[in-house]
């Protein structure tokens, strides 16, 4: 399964930024966003089920949404209020939709938030 993202950017504290993530088979289950910053480890932003329930990291909390089109193998993260501190190269993730030793990544998409 490859994973293709797009809508990373450079925006303004405060602003607004979408990122989008599509998957080119329909054999996945839960989905979701990760970021990274050079020097730490990858962090989980969001994740979200097949049926639609999500779980956010609290430092988005309230910011961010998570939502998916099952039928486009899509999934979305809405990023509201942006903060310099999310800054960060995004990575979007799937899981197998049967089990398997490893997930799929997408390449990842740049935010950068100016203050």
């Amino acid at each position: 399964v490859q994973l293709v993202e797009s809508g990373g950017g450079l925006v303004q504290a405060g602003g607004s930024l979408r990122l989008s993530c599509t998957a080119n088979d329909s054999s996945i289950s839960t989905m979701g966003w990760y970021r990274q910053v050079p020097g730490k480890q990858r962090e989980m932003v969001a994740l979200i089920g097949h049926g639609g329930s999500a779980h956010y990291a609290d430092s988005v909390k309230g910011r961010f949404t998570i939502s998916r089109d099952n039928s486009k193998n899509t999934v979305y993260l809405q990023m509201n209020n942006l903060k310099p501190e999310d800054t960060a190269v995004y990575y979007c993730n799937a899981e197998p939709a049967e089990y398997a030793p490893y997930d799929y990544w997408g390449q990842g998409t740049q935010v950068t938030v100016s203050s």
